[in-house]
């Protein structure tokens, strides 16, 4: 596993809050004797319909969201039954770290244990980087561990106040956001 220091990558924004485990790796994909495969898995039902196709219109699908590593997701992220299935497909998929207001205990510890950042922010800061990464022209974040910072191509940080972050890094509590350039 790489080490996360200093990840620069494309950000999708997940703007639902209680997005569970069900809808992030449907039990179908739970059936494998191995971690194989569960990239595929990853939000089935939303991103592909019933004779396996793309939707074309669910952002994973959307060619300036391709090779995703960030995900800015709504409260409560990764509720429902503990599958660390669903933790593994996001990291097969390419999914670096995960900024939410919440995350469901065991969803939030099932990262931790698999390398998976979890980085919880107030809604204010989750709802301006949603909408940022919604932009096609700025949905590029760089989240650098060292400098405590979240940073896109127009902007540099994502809150006026310091907040303090809940990470299942080895800092603990860390203060991620710095004030406006």
């Amino acid at each position: 596993m790489e080490a996360f220091v200093r990840v620069k990558g494309v950000a999708v924004p997940l703007a639902a809050s209680n997005i569970d485990t069900d809808v992030i790796m449907p039990k179908q994909f739970l059936k494998g004797i191995d971690r194989s495969g569960l990239d595929r898995g990853l939000f089935y039902h939303l991103r592909f319909d019933e004779q396996g196709k793309p939707r074309p219109e669910f952002i994973l699908n959307r060619p300036q969201w391709q090779g995703a590593a960030f995900l800015i997701a709504g409260a409560n992220f990764g509720c429902g039954s503990s599958r660390e299935h669903a933790v593994w497909g996001l990291m097969q998929y390419g999914i670096r770290a995960i900024i939410a207001e919440s995350f469901a205990g065991i969803f939030f510890d099932n990262c931790a244990r698999n390398g998976l950042l979890a980085i919880e922010l107030g809604e204010p800061d989750v709802r301006r980087l949603q909408d940022l990464a919604g932009l096609p022209g700025d949905n590029v974040l760089t989240i650098d561990l060292d400098s405590q910072t979240v940073c896109g191509r127009t902007w540099r940080s994502v809150s006026r106040s310091r907040q303090y972050a809940r990470t299942p890094c080895s800092r603990g509590l860390m203060p991620l956001a710095r004030r406006l350039s």
